[in-house]
This record gives structure tokens, sequence and C-alpha cells, in this order.
């Protein structure tokens, strides 16, 4: 029997061969992949095929069609089902026509070596063609030997590839790793950040839920030094601290308390008071300090907000009310500010363990003014 056997890949094609050729039959060796991708995994299996039939002294023929825009053109309406639909069919297709245009007597595919494959589908549209183009459809159900071949195939030092061959499968073959690592990055990475665009804006980030949105920071830019008034944002990796809002209730999925703002509340920006950086009941302790921020004044910027902690041991003249608060669409004065409904989020998604990293790792000489 003149045989031609479509082969997806040399470690599949072990078993197919040495069976076959107990059986007194000769296949020749049949590539035509266009589903495998990215063009580097293509090139790594034909290459490794070319390789492994002349060492076996088998025929082997190539045809080069790496298919990648017409795969997925004909595949992404039904991709549940793209295996039966199209990648079996363009590859058994195109093999039956081959064979019977060249003179063979039969055709088979090493496909039907994996347990992974749809078998009933392969034999009926292996049949199905055999009608079509008036050629014998060779079925064996080579998937007893699938371990033999894959442990022969190792032992010879031949390419394993680690998923079918289309970009679907190699998703596929990698779901559960890419749910646990997206599960461990949220895990992880529980962490606002403060990308700089420009001297008085850039980007803040909080992928815990999802946003991505404008943000304000100092009018006299950043500062990797803060001092009191200067009109900058300090650069670093800080703590979050009290929360904040002139909103009646505002529930923290995490148990945090929030704090309703009152005509009472300061914050002190007095360096001089013992009460620097601190926030303050105005009926509850003697005031002591010549300035401080009434924190009712601001119902825009304050409607919510929470601390950062940019000074946490409330050294003289290092900066005090340092938050992350509501913009009102112009830089702050030295805050970072964001629209209101990202900044609900953030008060209702931090935890205890949540920190604002601003500006670190970013030269500063690259921004723009």
């Amino acid at each position: 029997m003149k045989l031609l056997m479509h082969t997806c890949c040399a470690p599949c094609s072990v078993y197919c061969i040495d069976e076959l050729r107990e059986e007194g039959i000769e296949p020749t060796v049949y590539w035509y992949n266009p589903n495998i991708h990215p063009y580097t995994e293509y090139k790594q299996r034909r290459d490794t095929l070319k390789e492994y039939s002349k060492s076996i002294n088998v025929k082997a023929i190539f045809e080069e069609d790496y298919g990648l825009k017409e795969f997925t053109k004909n595949v992404i309406c039904d991709l549940q089902n793209r295996c039966k639909n199209y990648c079996y069919r363009v590859r058994l297709e195109k093999t039956a026509k081959f064979a019977k245009e060249n003179g063979y007597d039969a055709f088979t595919t090493t496909l039907l070596v994996s347990p992974y494959q749809n078998h009933e589908a392969l034999k009926e549209l292996g049949e199905e063609l055999a009608n079509k183009y008036g050629i014998e459809f060779v079925y064996r159900d080579f998937r007893i030997g699938f371990r033999e071949g894959q442990q022969k195939a190792r032992e010879l030092g031949l390419y394993m590839q680690k998923y079918c061959g289309c970009i679907f499968s190699e998703e596929d073959r990698y779901a559960k790793q890419i749910e646990k690592d997206r599960k461990e990055v949220f895990k992880i990475d529980n962490n606002i950040y403060v990308i700089p665009k420009t001297k008085n804006t850039g980007i803040l980030k909080f992928s815990k839920c999802n946003i991505e949105t404008k943000a304000y920071i100092g009018i006299n830019g950043l500062t990797k030094e803060k001092t009191e008034g200067d009109g900058k944002t300090p650069i670093g990796e800080f703590e979050l601290g009290i929360i904040l809002g002139t909103q009646d209730i505002v529930k923290n999925n995490n148990g945090l308390q929030y704090n309703k703002i009152n005509k009472n509340m300061y914050w002190v920006d007095d360096s001089k008071s013992k009460y620097y950086n601190k926030l303050v009941d105005i009926s509850k302790v003697e005031k002591d300090w010549a300035s401080a921020e009434h924190l009712i004044d601001y119902p825009v910027q304050y409607e919510y907000l929470v601390e950062i902690k940019t000074n946490p041991k409330n050294i003289p003249e290092d900066g005090s009310a340092i938050f992350l608060h509501c913009e009102a669409n112009k830089p702050t004065a030295g805050c970072v500010a964001i629209n209101k409904q990202c900044m609900k989020e953030v008060i209702e998604n931090i935890d205890k363990n949540t920190k604002i990293v601003i500006c670190k790792g970013y030269n500063l000489y690259n921004i723009n003014d």
C-alpha cells in the first residue's frame, strides 16, 4: 500500500511509523499544518520532523503554509469547535486531495495517536473525504502507543511541544497557570501607583479594582525632600492612614474605619504645634497652632480622602496634610487627587496592607513640563 500520512509533528509520528512498518506499510510523511503558531513554534516542529524523517530514512513531503491570518479568520467565530470544523478538515482534506492527485492508495494522520484529539470526529471526517476523493482512509487507533512513542521521542532528543498547535490551544494549555498567576498578581500587588506624565499630572493605577485614571499632583511638581508649604508631592512608597469624607456612610470592604468630617475637624500644618500633621477635634483639645486646614471648608476635594503617611513621625517642616482625595480639576498643594467615583472605589477597596507608590523608580528629568 502506498500511504500518505499527514504528520503534525515528529514525536507523534514515532509510534505511527513504527507500527505501520510492523504491518509492512511504508508511509510517506506529509507536513501540512497551517494551524501551528507562532512561527517560531511552526519552524521548530517542521525542522524537527525534517531531521527525524531523514534519520529513519522515511520519505517526507513538506507543504509550506504558515497560515495564521487565514486560520484566525476561519475560527474566530466558533473557537470552541475550531478543531473539528477547521483544523482537522483543512489538513486532512489537503492530504486526501494530494494523495489522490499523486498516485497514493490511501491516506491517514498522526492525529490518531493523541488521546487528546476527537477520534470519532477524525474517523468520520476521514471517511467523508475518502468518499469525496475516491481514496481509502486508513483508520488506526494509535492511542495505545502514545506513551511509548512519546518516551522514545524523548530518548531521541526530539523537540517536544507543550501544546496542540494554534495560539488558542496554547492559551488552553496554560489556562490554569494563567488564572493562578492572575490571582497571585492581585494577591501581591495590592498597591496604588501614581505614575507622572507631566509636571502636575500623572496616572493613578489600582489594579485591585481595575482603576486607571488621571491624577493631579503638586502644583510645583514632585520632590524627594518634602518641606512644609513647598507645593510639591513627595516621592516614595507610603502607608495609608485615616479615611475621611463628607459623605454620611462609606463602607470599606475590608473593615477599615471611615470617619465623617464635621465642623470641629482640623489638620494642623503649624510645625511649632505639638499636633503638627495630626487630625484634631477643636472641641477636645486646647488650640496651640497658628495654622491648620479646616477640613469641612473643602467640600469638593474632601468628599472622600485618605491620609498618605509621608511624614509618619510628624517631624516639623517635613510636610503635613498629604492626602489622596477628590480632584477639583487643577493641581494640588502637594496631595494626589483623582475623580470622585474612582476615589470612592479606592476607599471601598483598600486594606490595612495597601500602600501608595508615588513616582518611585521614575527619572524626574524625563518628565515633560
